[in-house]
C-alpha cells in the first residue's frame, strides 16, 4: 500500500484485500501471489476460500484524508472494491471518505460491474461523484461483452476499461457505428500479462484495439508487453509504446 510502479496511478489505497478468481484473467493473477507470499493470506483465492480471505480494514479507510498532495488513487490494487462479501455499509464508508477528499482522483477497477452497478444506482444520491473514475477489466472479447455494458449504465464521472492481461483480440464498435458506446467510455489501459508464467499477447491486438481508440479519439495508456518482468516494451513500437494518454 502507498507508493506504487503500476504507471498509470501514484498511489494505492487498499480498505479491502484478498479476492476471488472469477475469469481468466485472474489465474495468474499478482495480488493473490503478492497475498500468500507474505502470508497476508493463507489459502488460494478460489470461491471457497473467500470468507477467510477478503477482508475489510476499517482503520485504513481515512487514509486520504491525510494525503494532502492531490495524486490518482488506484482503490483496491489487492482486491475487488466491488466482490459480493464487502458490505454495503463499508463501501459507504469509502464512498464518504472519496467525497472528503475531493483532491485526489480515484480509481476504481473491478470484474463485476453488475454489483457496481446495483451499489451505484442504490446509493444514488450524491454519486456519481466527480473525482472517482469507475472502470472494468476485460481480458478477451467474451468479457468485454458481458462487463462493458454494464459499464455504461454506472452512473459515473469516467468510465475506463483495463485490457490487461490481454488474453485475445477484442473487437470494439466502430466510432462511426458506436457513437452512444464511445460516448460512455472515457479512457483506456492495455497491457500484456507478466510473470514467470505469462500468457502472450500478439502484437496485433493490441495496435488494432490502439488504432480504434485513436479513432475514436479515447485516450488510451499503453501499460506493457507480455512478458516476465512488469512494465516493459518488449516488441510493442515506439509509437505504441508513447501512448501514455489520460482523460482530460
Amino acid at each position: 500500500m502507498g507508493k506504487t510502479n503500476i504507471g498509470w496511478t501514484n498511489e494505492t489505497w487498499n480498505p479491502v484485500t484478498g479476492c476471488s478468481r472469477v475469469s481468466p484473467g485472474c489465474e495468474h493473477c499478482y495480488a493473490e501471489a503478492l497475498s500468500l507470499r507474505m502470508g497476508w493470506s493463507a489459502k488460494p483465492w478460489t470461491n471457497q476460500n473467500a470468507a477467510a480471505n477478503v477482508k475489510t480494514h476499517h482503520d485504513r479507510v481515512n487514509q486520504p484524508l491525510s494525503w494532502r498532495t492531490p495524486r490518482r488513487v488506484f482503490v483496491n490494487s489487492m482486491s475487488d472494491m466491488f466482490h459480493p462479501l464487502v458490505p454495503d455499509s463499508f463501501l459507504d464508508k469509502c464512498f464518504a471518505v472519496m467525497a472528503q477528499a475531493s483532491r485526489h482522483t480515484f480509481q476504481i477497477l473491478t470484474k463485476r460491474p453488475e454489483r457496481m452497478l446495483d451499489y451505484c444506482e442504490k446509493r444514488g444520491v450524491g454519486l456519481p461523484l466527480p473525482n472517482v473514475w469507475l472502470g472494468v477489466s476485460c481480458e478477451d472479447q467474451r468479457r468485454a461483452d458481458e462487463r462493458l455494458p454494464l459499464l455504461l449504465e454506472t452512473p459515473a464521472a469516467v468510465r475506463f476499461v483495463s485490457l490487461e492481461p490481454l488474453l485475445g483480440p477484442i473487437d470494439f464498435p466502430l466510432p462511426c457505428d458506436g457513437s452512444v458506446f464511445w460516448g460512455g467510455l472515457h479512457w483506456g489501459i492495455i497491457g500484456g500479462e507478466s510473470g514467470p508464467q505469462y500468457r502472450p499477447m500478439q502484437v496485433e491486438w493490441a495496435q488494432g484495439i490502439a488504432d480504434t481508440f485513436a479513432w475514436a479519439h479515447v485516450p488510451l495508456y499503453v501499460k506493457q508487453d507480455s512478458g516476465p518482468r512488469p512494465g516493459k516494451q518488449g516488441r510493442l513500437s515506439d509509437a505504441l509504446w508513447a501512448r501514455k494518454e489520460y482523460p482530460a
